[in-house]
Protein backbone atom coordinates (compact mmCIF):
# COMPACT_ATOMS: atom_id res chain seq x y z
CA UNK A 1 0.00 0.00 0.00
CA UNK A 2 1.68 3.50 -1.23
CA UNK A 3 1.53 6.25 1.02
CA UNK A 4 0.89 9.37 -0.32
CA UNK A 5 1.86 12.28 2.17
CA UNK A 6 -1.27 15.16 1.97
CA UNK A 7 0.29 18.47 1.14
CA UNK A 8 -0.74 21.51 2.48
CA UNK A 9 -2.44 24.62 0.91
CA UNK A 10 0.66 27.74 1.11
CA UNK A 11 -0.46 31.05 1.02
CA UNK A 12 1.90 33.84 -0.27
CA UNK A 13 1.46 37.09 1.83
CA UNK A 14 2.90 39.94 0.14
CA UNK A 15 3.27 43.32 1.16
CA UNK A 16 3.87 46.15 -1.80
CA UNK A 17 4.00 50.01 -1.05
CA UNK A 18 3.07 52.29 -3.95
CA UNK A 19 4.12 55.48 -5.04
CA UNK A 20 0.89 57.39 -4.71
CA UNK A 21 0.99 59.29 -7.83
CA UNK A 22 0.70 56.07 -9.64
CA UNK A 23 -1.98 54.80 -7.79
CA UNK A 24 -4.25 53.88 -10.99
CA UNK A 25 -1.74 52.09 -12.82
CA UNK A 26 -0.34 50.42 -9.91
CA UNK A 27 -4.13 48.71 -9.12
CA UNK A 28 -3.96 48.00 -13.52
CA UNK A 29 -0.81 46.36 -12.77
CA UNK A 30 -1.80 44.65 -9.75
CA UNK A 31 -5.53 43.09 -11.60
CA UNK A 32 -2.99 41.60 -14.57
CA UNK A 33 -0.59 39.78 -11.78
CA UNK A 34 -3.90 37.99 -10.40
CA UNK A 35 -5.04 37.02 -13.54
CA UNK A 36 -1.27 35.72 -14.53
CA UNK A 37 -1.40 33.78 -11.33
CA UNK A 38 -4.79 32.39 -11.74
CA UNK A 39 -4.20 30.71 -14.85
CA UNK A 40 -1.06 28.52 -12.77
CA UNK A 41 -1.66 25.15 -12.57
CA UNK A 42 -2.55 24.47 -8.72
CA UNK A 43 -3.48 28.09 -7.87
CA UNK A 44 -6.44 28.38 -5.48
CA UNK A 45 -7.03 32.31 -5.51
CA UNK A 46 -6.41 35.74 -4.22
CA UNK A 47 -7.19 38.57 -2.52
CA UNK A 48 -6.00 42.39 -2.00
CA UNK A 49 -6.13 44.31 0.86
CA UNK A 50 -6.28 48.11 0.20
CA UNK A 51 -4.61 50.42 2.70
CA UNK A 52 -6.83 53.23 4.44
CA UNK A 53 -7.43 56.22 2.78
CA UNK A 54 -3.82 58.20 2.46
CA UNK A 55 -2.16 55.03 2.96
CA UNK A 56 0.46 52.79 0.86
CA UNK A 57 0.65 49.75 1.77
CA UNK A 58 -1.33 47.26 0.00
CA UNK A 59 -1.25 43.09 0.96
CA UNK A 60 -2.21 40.60 -1.81
CA UNK A 61 -2.78 37.38 -0.95
CA UNK A 62 -1.98 34.23 -3.28
CA UNK A 63 -3.43 30.86 -2.53
CA UNK A 64 -1.75 27.83 -4.04
CA UNK A 65 -2.49 24.05 -4.13
CA UNK A 66 0.95 22.98 -2.60
CA UNK A 67 4.41 24.33 -2.37
CA UNK A 68 5.96 22.92 -5.49
CA UNK A 69 2.87 24.96 -7.30
CA UNK A 70 3.71 28.24 -5.73
CA UNK A 71 7.22 27.66 -6.65
CA UNK A 72 6.49 27.22 -9.74
CA UNK A 73 4.82 30.41 -9.76
CA UNK A 74 7.61 32.36 -8.20
CA UNK A 75 10.04 31.15 -10.62
CA UNK A 76 8.32 31.79 -14.09
CA UNK A 77 8.66 34.10 -16.70
CA UNK A 78 5.41 35.14 -17.00
CA UNK A 79 5.99 36.28 -13.70
CA UNK A 80 9.27 37.84 -13.87
CA UNK A 81 8.57 40.28 -16.53
CA UNK A 82 5.15 41.04 -14.76
CA UNK A 83 7.50 42.15 -11.94
CA UNK A 84 9.95 44.12 -14.01
CA UNK A 85 6.79 45.63 -15.68
CA UNK A 86 5.74 47.31 -11.98
CA UNK A 87 9.16 47.97 -10.74
CA UNK A 88 8.68 51.72 -11.10
CA UNK A 89 5.53 51.48 -9.54
CA UNK A 90 6.09 49.98 -6.23
CA UNK A 91 8.76 51.72 -3.79
CA UNK A 92 9.17 48.63 -1.16
CA UNK A 93 7.85 45.04 -1.51
CA UNK A 94 7.96 42.47 0.83
CA UNK A 95 6.98 38.56 0.80
CA UNK A 96 6.15 35.88 3.18
CA UNK A 97 4.89 32.07 3.23
CA UNK A 98 1.82 30.34 5.26
CA UNK A 99 0.53 27.35 5.64
CA UNK A 100 -2.18 25.88 7.45
CA UNK A 101 -2.75 27.29 10.93
CA UNK A 102 0.76 29.39 10.65
CA UNK A 103 -1.04 32.64 10.16
CA UNK A 104 -2.59 32.46 13.54
CA UNK A 105 0.24 30.76 15.63
CA UNK A 106 3.29 31.75 13.74
CA UNK A 107 6.12 29.79 11.40
CA UNK A 108 5.74 26.20 11.98
CA UNK A 109 9.31 25.95 13.61
CA UNK A 110 8.06 28.55 16.33
CA UNK A 111 4.47 27.47 16.53
CA UNK A 112 3.00 25.73 19.99
CA UNK A 113 2.24 22.08 20.15
CA UNK A 114 -1.28 20.76 17.72
CA UNK A 115 -3.31 20.59 20.67
CA UNK A 116 -2.44 23.78 22.36
CA UNK A 117 -3.64 25.41 18.97
CA UNK A 118 -6.66 23.08 18.93
CA UNK A 119 -7.80 24.74 22.70
CA UNK A 120 -6.95 27.79 21.95
CA UNK A 121 -9.19 27.84 18.52
CA UNK A 122 -12.40 26.25 20.80
CA UNK A 123 -12.04 29.35 23.20
CA UNK A 124 -12.29 31.36 20.73
CA UNK A 125 -14.95 29.35 18.71
CA UNK A 126 -17.27 28.19 21.37
CA UNK A 127 -18.37 31.28 23.36
CA UNK A 128 -19.39 33.31 19.74
CA UNK A 129 -21.57 29.97 18.33
CA UNK A 130 -23.07 30.19 21.63
CA UNK A 131 -23.34 33.80 21.35
CA UNK A 132 -24.39 33.62 17.77
CA UNK A 133 -27.17 30.42 18.40
CA UNK A 134 -28.41 32.15 21.61
CA UNK A 135 -28.66 35.33 19.26
CA UNK A 136 -29.63 34.19 16.08
CA UNK A 137 -31.59 30.17 16.91
CA UNK A 138 -35.17 31.88 16.59
CA UNK A 139 -34.40 33.83 13.11
CA UNK A 140 -32.74 30.80 11.55
CA UNK A 141 -34.87 27.82 13.07
CA UNK A 142 -37.32 28.68 10.38
CA UNK A 143 -34.54 27.16 7.80
CA UNK A 144 -33.46 24.10 6.98
CA UNK A 145 -30.25 22.66 8.43
CA UNK A 146 -28.22 23.38 5.31
CA UNK A 147 -28.59 26.94 4.86
CA UNK A 148 -28.24 27.25 8.95
CA UNK A 149 -24.97 25.51 8.76
CA UNK A 150 -24.47 27.81 6.07
CA UNK A 151 -25.36 31.15 7.57
CA UNK A 152 -23.71 30.38 10.65
CA UNK A 153 -20.07 29.73 8.89
CA UNK A 154 -20.47 32.55 6.66
CA UNK A 155 -21.02 34.85 9.47
CA UNK A 156 -18.58 33.41 12.95
CA UNK A 157 -15.55 32.35 10.17
CA UNK A 158 -14.79 36.42 9.57
CA UNK A 159 -15.59 37.37 12.80
CA UNK A 160 -13.43 33.97 14.23
CA UNK A 161 -10.51 34.15 11.59
CA UNK A 162 -9.85 38.04 11.79
CA UNK A 163 -11.07 39.00 15.56
CA UNK A 164 -10.92 36.28 17.81
CA UNK A 165 -8.94 33.31 17.08
CA UNK A 166 -6.19 36.33 17.30
CA UNK A 167 -7.21 38.09 20.29
CA UNK A 168 -7.33 34.92 22.16
CA UNK A 169 -3.90 33.95 21.01
CA UNK A 170 -2.51 37.06 22.02
CA UNK A 171 -4.37 36.56 25.72
CA UNK A 172 -3.03 33.10 25.64
CA UNK A 173 0.80 34.22 24.54
CA UNK A 174 2.80 33.26 27.58
CA UNK A 175 0.84 29.92 27.15
CA UNK A 176 1.25 28.98 23.82
CA UNK A 177 5.26 30.17 23.34
CA UNK A 178 6.73 29.75 27.25
CA UNK A 179 10.14 30.45 27.11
Amino acid sequence: MSHVAATAPVTMLVTRHIAPERYGDFLSWMRQGEILAAGFPGFLGSGVLQPPEGGDQYEIVLRFNDEASLARWEKSLPRRMWLERGAQLVRASRERRVSGMDSWFGARQSAPPRWKQAVSIWLAYFPMLLLFTVLASDHLSALPVFWRVLLTTLVLTPILSFICIPLVTRALHRWLRPE
